[in-house]
């Protein structure tokens, strides 16, 4: 267990008072707000605690997760929740059916009463990313992900698809579910934007309430009862609208902004009662919301009268000021009530309860925390359920994939599509024709259902790991082979008698958040091949339908250039056949479904239109907020602009090479130096010098999860350097075209001695050195700040060839963190320079 410095009281009590400060005092209070409770559930919770210890307490507000939590530690801690990661599955079998899931389920479950170790027999439950159906599940059914089903615009479906996906959850056992993401997405470039239902809080807003319902049940009526299950509103607050769409980065608006975007969902989920929050990675203009006792306490709880619990994110805790893995009163001082810590649970747990005992959290503040926990419990009906595989709901095997859940998702499907062109009225297409099926995506069930599918990225998934999914192409041709027609199968486009039509199936590869972020909206950088294919189909003079799979709005107009017809068919998930419903004939040549569907996001006109949102002063979209032809329309899209307004690749400077800029360029390393000259890299995000103790390197945050390295010197004259170097890469050429390395820094607080920062180095001597410490006038301890150094000075004694790109040495103890390293023409303006003397 790692020891509590009682220094970081100041950091933990600073991070409340300056945030409410900084805020605006906007109104965030809720009328009407609902009545969940009579007396005897508040008794029952008063009743459970008078008797709980502070570690029983504590171990209510620990969830642990599944890949690191075995049977025997539930049992002597007792922890009030555990949950399985997007990679994670029962014993490790990511092909895991229902019964496995079920019989995990009661092991924990059994675990958790047993209170021959920790005293408690309060049961623990299981919280899960159901985030479009059961998605972790095996053999789950697939709804489309939010961003299509905003382009449903039917709240009466969604709120169908929480409950079926409410009873797909039920049948495994498991009694919480994380969703529904009621993020505002106003960046396109954000990973998470299909996790979004618009880039218009008002969809948000009523989608939000209708999920909770479908998940949860409604007040008054079936609130919590038989198969419904504890629902999260998620991630509180601004999560959608970071800078720059980065992925746990900073939401730079005013607080009314704030309240009036992001928070819309939030106020209708806790109208229909949502039973539980949860916090997010982002800043709020700088300060880590999971620190934030303003939004979480005098907003949320306070003022929109949320009676339920805060859950943490994955490990969030740790980017809080004055926190670590392993322990972090400030988040739940600031107002967390159960922290996720998937790896480290039990340090944590331990510091925590040292952290109570010691003053540092108080009592009260546990106890509201355990009350709001326990609250949800009761609420629920867990004390009075038996374990899971005896409970009623999951008795109910035929509701895991149920075909009436194939039917609603198939529908969804159909509902979410959104034509975009159809010149010529070449759709719909008639069933009898000779059709040619193509693109990577067409016979691809990853990429139609995207991240967050079987596996957390989704990329390492094949077709074998949706066994009762239907695939694009698999669905075409059910229609096809009934109406007598013939189809082809040609991912490549290849033929040997010309068809009458072609429909070509392409679009983004599966991802999720932090690894989707993307720089640039320009489709064709990351994907060439599609447009040539359909420039070679247009050249051979085939009507060409685009079937384009996308998280996102994206721009690609020279994609529509080359396509007769144009569909965002966006994620649709497991059931492929509702696109086939919607663009073939039936086999009488009559339309089967019209499209409906009609944006719910700003298509771009330009590959810089980042930022394109509805209302915006300067709006200019190629396709606004709820455009969406049907077979009525006539409109015909012209030929469009191909020309670029990014002069450079992926949206990045042409004047910068980065190095490791969020993460290493191929070719280079972090490493260590011996005092003999020997470099030694570091695989993975943190690790030390050979003997173990004179240098640590471990991650840290700037921007990114982990995009920046920490590196602390112990001791006196080790002669161990921290080295950024470079292997099978030419860094010469660049060196001289570019002539400056720029990197972010941040000295620790406190330091003394000097750390040398040193560029282009061989074992003795480097081309430029730049010299740190704490009393420099230009560089304030504890704040990120831009340094650049000049490279190819005339009296630099060192071959250019040398392994070593940046050196950072130290005599003594010292500290400092790094990121954005990369070589620039010309430094930043606000960069502390070092200059060829």
């Amino acid at each position: 267990m790692r020891k509590i410095h009682r220094t970081r009281i100041v950091a933990l009590l600073s991070i409340s008072f300056s945030s409410i400060l900084s805020a605006q005092q906007v109104d965030w209070s809720l009328d009407k707000l609902p009545k969940l409770d009579n007396e005897q559930v508040e008794q029952r919770v008063q009743r459970l605690m008078q008797d709980m210890t502070i570690e029983q307490k504590v171990a209510q507000m620990i969830q642990p997760e599944i890949g690191y939590l075995s049977v025997e530690q539930m049992r002597q801690y007792g922890f009030g929740s555990y949950l399985n990661g997007g990679n994670t599955a029962p014993y490790g079998q990511k092909q895991a059916d229902r019964s496995t899931w079920l019989k995990y389920a009661d092991e924990m479950y059994q675990a958790s009463i047993d209170d021959s170790k920790d005293g408690s027999r309060i049961p623990t439950i299981w919280g899960t990313d159901a985030m479009h159906g059961h998605s972790n599940v095996f053999g789950a059914t697939l709804f489309p992900h939010n961003i299509g089903l905003g382009a449903a615009r039917n709240p009466e479906l969604v709120k169908e698809i929480g409950e079926a996906t409410a009873k797909e959850v039920a049948a495994t056992g498991i009694e919480w579910s994380f969703s529904p993401t009621v993020a505002v997405a106003r960046d396109d470039r954000w990973g998470r934007a299909y996790e979004s239902y618009s880039e218009d809080p008002e969809i948000v807003k009523e989608y939000a309430q209708a999920v909770v319902e479908g998940i949860q049940g409604t007040l008054g009526k079936d609130f919590l009862e038989g198969y419904h299950r504890i629902a999260t509103a998620k991630h509180f607050i601004g999560d959608g609208g970071t800078t720059k769409g980065i992925d746990r980065g900073d939401t730079r608006i005013s607080e009314r902004e704030l309240r009036d975007i992001h928070g819309a969902g939030y106020f209708s989920s806790i109208k229909a009662g949502v039973q539980s929050v949860m916090a997010s990675f982002n800043s709020w203009n700088g300060t880590r919301v999971h620190g934030h006792q303003y939004l979480l306490t005098d907003v949320l709880k306070q003022q929109m009268g949320f009676d339920g619990f805060v859950i943490s994110d994955w490990n969030a805790h740790k980017f809080v000021d004055g926190c670590d893995l392993e322990q972090c009163a400030a988040a739940i001082n600031a107002g967390i009530d159960v922290l996720m810590a998937p790896e480290h649970f039990e340090a944590l747990y331990k510091n925590t309860v040292a952290q109570v005992k010691s003053g540092v959290i108080s009592e009260s503040r546990i106890d509201d925390a355990v009350a709001r926990i326990l609250r949800a419990k009761v609420r629920w009906g867990l004390f009075d359920r038996a374990k899971p595989s005896l409970r009623p709901e999951t008795q109910h095997a035929e509701w895991f994939n149920a075909k009436q859940h194939r039917d609603l998702a198939r529908q969804a499907v159909r509902e979410s599509l959104v034509l975009l062109k159809n010149n010529s009225q070449v759709l719909p297409i008639s069933p009898t024709a000779d059709i040619l099926v193509a693109g990577k995506g067409a016979h691809n069930i990853a990429m139609q259902a995207g991240g967050w599918s079987v596996s957390w990225q989704g990329t390492d998934n094949t077709n074998a790991d949706f066994p009762n999914a239907t695939s694009i192409y698999e669905g075409i041709k059910q229609q096809v082979d009934v109406a007598g027609g013939n189809i082809t199968l040609s991912e490549t486009g290849d033929f040997e008698e010309k068809p009458d039509v072609a429909i070509v199936v392409f679009g983004e590869q599966p991802y999720a958040e932090w690894f989707g972020d993307i720089q640039s909206l320009d489709f064709g950088e990351v994907d060439s091949e599609s447009y040539t294919l359909l420039k070679q189909l247009q050249a051979q003079g085939i009507p060409t339908v685009s079937i384009f799979l996308s998280g996102r709005p994206l721009w690609v107009n020279k994609e529509l250039n080359v396509s007769d017809a144009f569909v965002a068919a966006w994620l649709p998930g497991s059931e492929g056949q509702g696109l086939a419903d919607v663009i073939l004939r039936d086999a009488n040549d009559r339309v089967q479904y019209d499209f409906t569907g009609k944006l719910s996001f700003s298509w771009p006109k330009f590959d810089n239109q980042f930022v394109l949102n509805r209302y915006d002063a300067d709006y200019d979209p190629l396709f606004p907020y709820g455009y969406g032809l049907n077979y009525e329309d006539t409109q015909r899209v012209g030929h469009l602009s191909e020309d670029k307004r990014l002069t450079n690749k992926n949206g990045t400077n042409e004047d910068s090479v980065p190095l490791f800029v969020r993460n290493l360029a191929d070719g280079y390393f972090w490493g260590t130096e011996e005092a003999n000259g020997a470099v030694n890299p570091i695989t993975g995000p943190s690790g030390t010098s050979a003997d173990g103790r004179s240098l640590t390197m471990q991650s840290v945050n700037l921007a990114y999860q982990e995009d920046g390295r920490r590196f602390v010197w112990h001791g006196e004259g080790t002669g161990v350097s921290a080295v950024l170097g470079q292997q099978g890469v030419d860094s010469v050429s660049t060196e001289q075209k570019m002539r400056f390395l720029q990197a972010k820094i941040r000295l620790s607080d406190g330091v003394s001695e000097h750390i040398k920062v040193g560029v282009m180095c061989n074992q003795k001597d480097c081309h430029n050195t730049l010299t740190l410490n704490g009393s420099n006038n230009s560089l304030k301890p504890g704040t990120w700040q831009t340094v650049a150094i000049e490279t190819g000075c005339e009296n630099a004694n060192v071959q250019a060839n040398g392994p070593i790109v940046l050196r950072l040495s130290s005599s003594n103890n010292a500290g400092l963190s790094i990121a954005d390293v990369a070589w620039v023409k010309q430094p930043s303006k606000t960069a502390v320079t070092q200059r060829c003397e």
